[in-house]
């Protein structure tokens, strides 16, 4: 019998680096949360803790901060510089991946103009972004987490299989809401990140919203077609999209009814667990798979 050491990399985790453009009185930020990683010949430094061939993850933290100073127009743009950077930093080092999370600011209304240099944190959704460096190989995943939306009709679930143990009643008319997270693929470099990313976030809203939804399985599938005919510059989308429940509350011990016909507010109480978790791929036929691009990004199947 032999041990030997399998796949392995390093690198530095959840750099915070923000950046504000002051070359004129209107200033813009960025926020960004960076995580890089090295491949390659990194053997002796596990097997017998010779660093010969180990760039500090200290020294991948300060890369952050100094790219960061020529200035940051998307997280795509900014993780592929990084990237490239540290996969051709030394002989053995045979890839890199940096993955990015990116959090929006607004501009605070004074007098109902915008400020030129006050901001508040957006409570919505995070953009994220996964470049990976393979060799000659370069892919690029954007994407979005914790994007919730909610509809309050237009969702039905029945026909499903029944035993001993089902007891949820079947229903054409439920609140639907979840929490996307989606990353999507592209097919090349030439892409206009900043304006494809809105594009594509807006084309999920929008099937969300006007499906009408047999199982939020159906909801995600109809969700990643529509990105992938409406943007030909994404190759697969993948979601992770959990069922957050909402049930009708028994108002009658308050001699109380809670018809979705009646008048008034119907009422539920809302679970935020145990909840379905619904994840799946929809991709294109005729481009080739890249696993590669996908490595050490969890949750997915």
């Amino acid at each position: 019998m032999a041990i030997v050491l399998g796949p392995n990399q390093y690198g530095k985790a959840e750099v915070r680096v923000v950046a504000v453009d002051r070359s004129t009185a209107r200033h813009s930020l960025v926020d960004l949360n960076v995580s890089s990683a090295l491949r390659g010949d990194f053997a002796a430094a596990h097997t017998a803790g010779d660093n010969a061939h180990v760039l500090t993850t200290d020294a991948q933290k300060n890369t952050v901060f100094a790219f960061a100073r020529d200035g940051i127009s998307s997280p795509e743009e900014f993780g592929l510089r990084l990237a490239r950077h540290l996969a051709g930093s030394y002989e053995w080092v045979t890839g890199a991946r940096v993955a990015i999370e990116s959090y929006g600011w607004d501009r605070i209304t004074v007098g109902g103009a915008p400020h030129d240099h006050a901001f508040s944190r957006t409570g919505g959704d995070v953009r994220t972004a996964v470049v990976t460096v393979d060799g000659a190989d370069v892919h690029v995943l954007a994407g979005l987490g914790d994007l919730v939306v909610l509809k309050t009709t237009g969702s039905e679930f029945w026909g499903f299989p029944r035993d001993r143990y089902t007891t949820l009643p079947e229903t054409t008319d439920r609140i639907l809401a979840t929490a996307v997270t989606a990353r999507w693929r592209y097919t090349g470099l030439g892409v206009d990140w900043n304006a494809t990313h809105d594009a594509v976030r807006t084309t999920l809203l929008e099937t969300f919203a006007a499906t009408h939804s047999l199982a939020l399985q159906q909801t995600l599938y109809a969700m990643g077609e529509a990105v992938l005919e409406q943007h030909r510059d994404v190759a697969e989308v993948r979601m992770s999209m959990p069922n957050r429940h909402h049930f009708l509350q028994d108002l009658s011990a308050f001699g109380l009814d809670n018809d979705l016909d009646g008048p008034g507010a119907v009422v539920y109480h809302a679970d935020d667990r145990p909840y379905g978790l619904i994840e799946g791929t929809v991709l294109r036929d005729d481009v080739p798979a890249a696993p590669a691009a996908w490595l050490s990004t969890p949750g997915w199947c």
